[in-house]
Formats: structure tokens, C-alpha cells, sequence
């Protein structure tokens, strides 16, 4: 099968990498010495809700990588100068008429419009009657603009660069299904492929992070190697800002969202890592491994400083899940291939365990909390979801969730929603 496309095709979808990575200066440097423009936003009508209800600093952080008419570009300057004029943030105002290059080039071309933004501009005033022509209005001005500025600009898939490599590579291994993957070996003595009985990590997980806006759909931001295996979990920072990822390659590494770069790398653990998040005031990150520990570290020096083993009646039980407990700091629920789930402190000290009284087959695979804190849900290999009252210590609740091996569980933020999702390809969401 062949692919063909037009030159031009593959500089926008290097430029689209570009801007989506936040590398503008390379991308403005590939427009000019290609003549290539990519016009693209996230999305036409956030677009133009921004332009009609004044949000200016949005729509020019929009437009900063666009290839823009000069005259739209003209208009579009103007009507900020002219707001900010009668918001009276004339030091601003000013900075836009005097220093950016549309506003010079209307000094330059049209010397009597650029002439009444300066006597605006010095007014100890502001009369729209003044400012606008006959017949216009700050509305109809947003509006001109906005239809300008649609017809200029288009919303394309994100990530279209590396989802073609992918489907690239995905065609080459149907072209040539001879050629193996990194985790095989062949069989010299039978001739057939085996995979390798030693443990190693799922290789159908990626290594890479993506971050998705809701509202949207779009993905804001991808980090191409966090890991050098698959990523097993992943939690925000308090204030957003950043990204903490565990993987198979047994690291806990730290990226920042704006830049997309990676910062920080927390080595210690000696099997996977199959859980870590930020305390709740952000100074340590508490983690979950395979070795069947669970490590406190501090945030800002990556010091682990302290390391709990044992917190079953076998050693190294992989333990499944850590989460901090929203009414209490200092407390956490751990989760180990156990039929028992327990709370210990910040020194490892059991505080509460809660259990499912059954024997074989209902060790828990995975956990998660109410926001509150006030029901602990844990699913076992059984396939069933129990639920723990925390307060009284009691199994409330049982119900079977789902006909395979379950993945995970999470709990709605804000809402009495929880999400169970399984090997039989679903996810479920379930009102408690």
C-alpha cells in the first residue's frame, strides 16, 4: 500500500508538531524560509466566542504562529488599542500602537486612521460616538473581525504527525510480519518465535504521556519518551503545573506541562512502579511497586526518606495502589495483592485494615477513594467490587463489575460516580 502526499502536506504537519510542542521559534523560522503557512486553531468556535467577547490576550497567543492578510491584521490591532483605550490601560494601549509591526504598517499606509488612535489615545476620555464611525459599534467591530479571522484559519486532528508515523509502522509490520519485535527471540531448534519467559513489563502500553482537554478533545500537550516502558499511572500537581508519571521501568519522573519537558527522576524501587501521586501540600510523593514496598520521598530534592516493607503476611506482595486519604494527611490506603486493604501513617504504622473475609481468588487487583474519604472501593481478582465503610470498618456493598480481568477503578472528582474498566474492552460507570 502507498502513501503519497504533497510536499507541502508534510511541512504542515511538521509545523502543527511544532506548535503543539510550543517550539515557535522554529516554526516561525520554517514558515518564512518555506513560504508554508499553518493556519490551524483548536477549535473555530472557542475562536470566536475569544474575539466577540473581547479576550484578547487569548486571541493574539491564538494567532502569534498564523500567516494573517496585513488589513486583517490592521483591524484586529486597532480594536484591541481601542479597548484598552477605554479600559484606560493606556501604557498598553500605547506599547500596541507604537511597537508592533501591524500598527506601524498602518502609520505607514493609513496615516489619518493611525493619527485618530493617537488623539484617542491622549483623550482624558473615552466616547464611542468618537471612537467608532457611523453606523459601527464595538459588536459589530468584534464581529467583522471574528468573520475575517474565520475565514483565514481551519481546526485540523491533533498529534497528526506522530499518529502517521504510527500508522506507518503499523503498515511496515503487516508488509513484513518476519521481522519481530524488540521482546521476542526465535526458537533456533523448533524454528518458531517463543517470547521470552523472564517477567517484563506489557509491551502494548505506551511510553509516551498525553494531556487532553475536556471541553475539547484536544490534546494540549505530549510528552514523547516519559518512559523508557509503559506508563502505569499518572496524577497531577495541586496546581496543575505538573505532570507525576510511574512506569514498568521501575523510575518515577516529574514533567512539567508548560515546557513538556521532563524535570525530576525518582529511582529506588526494584520492580515496577504501579502507583505514585503528590501528597496533598505537594512536598513528598508517595509510590506503590511490584518489590512490594511503599516509598515516601521529598518533592523538591528526590530524597526517598522512608521505605515500608512487608505490609502483608508475604513478603514483597506487589502492592497495587497508595492514595494519600483526603481527611487526613498524614494517613494512607494501601492496596497489596491481598484480600485486605490497609491504612498506615506517615512512620508505617497499621492504623485500620479492612478485609473481604473470603479466602482464594478475591485478592484485590485494584482501589480507589471517595473524595471525602468516607468509602474505599477495592475490585479482587474475583471480578467483584467491594466497598468499605471508612468510618465503621465494615463491607457495605458487593457488586460483580465486570466478566474479565479489571484494569482499574477511579472515582468522579465531584460526583458519586465511579469507573471500572476491564480487559473485555469496557469501561463502566457506576452510581454507588
Amino acid at each position: 500500500m502507498a502513501m503519497e502526499m504533497e510536499p507541502a502536506d508534510v511541512i504542515r504537519l511538521i509545523m502543527q508538531y511544532l506548535k503543539e510542542n510550543n517550539l515557535y521559534r522554529t516554526l516561525t523560522t520554517l514558515q518564512e524560509e518555506t513560504t508554508v503557512s499553518l493556519n490551524t486553531v483548536e477549535s473555530i468556535d472557542s475562536f470566536i466566542a475569544d474575539i466577540k467577547s473581547g479576550h484578547w490576550d487569548s486571541v493574539l497567543l491564538a494567532i502569534e504562529s498564523l500567516k494573517l492578510p496585513d488589513n486583517t491584521l490592521i483591524d484586529l490591532y486597532e480594536q484591541v488599542v481601542m479597548e484598552l483605550i477605554e479600559m484606560r490601560e493606556v501604557g498598553a494601549a500605547r506599547s500596541l500602537l507604537r511597537q508592533t509591526d501591524p500598527m506601524i504598517m498602518l502609520k505607514q499606509t493609513q496615516p489619518e486612521r493611525y493619527i485618530h488612535l493617537e488623539n484617542l489615545l491622549t483623550c482624558s476620555y473615552f466616547d464611542p460616538r468618537e471612537a467608532y464611525l457611523k453606523g459601527s459599534s464595538k459588536e459589530k467591530r468584534r464581529r467583522a473581525i471574528a468573520e475575517a479571522l474565520v475565514r483565514e484559519v481551519s481546526v485540523v486532528p491533533p498529534s497528526r504527525l506522530m499518529g502517521l508515523l504510527e500508522q506507518v509502522g503499523s503498515m511496515r509490520q503487516q508488509q513484513f510480519p518476519g521481522h519481530l519485535s524488540p521482546d521476542m527471540a526465535i526458537d533456533t531448534c523448533g524454528n518458531k518465535e517463543r517470547h521470552d519467559e523472564k517477567e517484563s513489563a506489557p509491551t502494548q502500553l505506551y511510553r509516551h504521556i498525553k494531556v487532553w482537554k475536556i471541553q475539547s478533545g484536544l490534546c494540549l500537550r505530549r510528552f514523547e519518551h516519559a518512559h523508557n516502558k509503559g506508563v502505569t499511572c499518572l496524577s497531577f500537581s495541586k496546581d496543575s503545573n505538573h505532570i507525576l508519571s510511574a512506569s514498568f521501568d521501575q523510575t518515577i519522573r516529574i514533567h512539567e506541562l508548560r515546557s513538556g519537558k521532563t524535570l525530576k527522576e525518582l529511582n529506588g524501587h526494584s520492580s515496577f512502579v504501579n502507583d505514585a501521586s503528590f501528597t496533598q501540600d505537594g512536598f513528598h510523593i508517595i509510590s506503590a511497586s511490584s518489590d512490594g514496598s511503599v516509598k515516601i520521598w521529598k518533592t523538591k530534592n528526590c530524597e526517598c526518606i522512608h521505605t515500608f516493607k512487608s505490609l502483608s503476611r508475604t513478603s514483597e506482595v506487589p502492592v497495587n495502589n497508595v492514595i494519600p486519604l483526603p481527611q487526613n494527611p498524614e494517613h494512607f490506603v494501601v492496596c497489596n495483592h491481598s484480600n485486605s486493604v490497609v491504612i498506615i501513617n506517615m512512620h508505617g504504622q497499621t492504623v485500620k485494615t479492612f478485609s473481604s473475609d473470603r479466602k482464594e481468588g478475591t485478592d484485590f487487583v485494584c482501589c480507589t477513594l471517595s473524595p471525602r474519604g468516607e468509602w474505599i472501593y477495592c475490585v479482587g481478582e474475583d471480578l467483584v467490587l467491594y466497598c468499605f465503610n471508612y468510618t465503621s470498618g465494615r463491607l457495605e456493598k458487593t457488586l460483580t463489575v465486570h466478566e474479565k480481568d479489571v484494569i482499574g477503578i477511579a472515582h468522579h472528582p465531584h460526583e458519586n460516580l465511579i469507573a471500572t474498566y476491564s480487559e473485555d474492552g469496557l469501561l463502566r460507570l457506576w452510581k454507588p
